[in-house]
């Protein structure tokens, strides 16, 4: 299946980066164990992979980072 949106955000509450993927009206979150000042290239690679665990298709262009 394929994502319509994923999103890379920091989650202050549980000092974590999440990944959040959006499918129709689906929508999933996954704790990232990235480091907080890890660059967006590491980040985008760690969102593609959960997107693949998770069972979704997304683009590298599709990923969007939100620090």
């Amino acid at each position: 299946m394929r994502a319509d949106q994923v999103e890379v955000l920091w989650d202050a509450n549980k000092s974590k980066w999440v990944v959040r993927i959006v499918a129709g009206d689906e929508v999933i979150r996954r704790p990232c164990d990235a480091k907080k000042d890890v660059d967006e290239q590491a980040l985008r690679t760690a969102a593609q992979k959960t997107v693949q665990d998770e069972g979704y298709e997304a683009e590298a262009a599709q990923i969007s980072v939100k620090r």
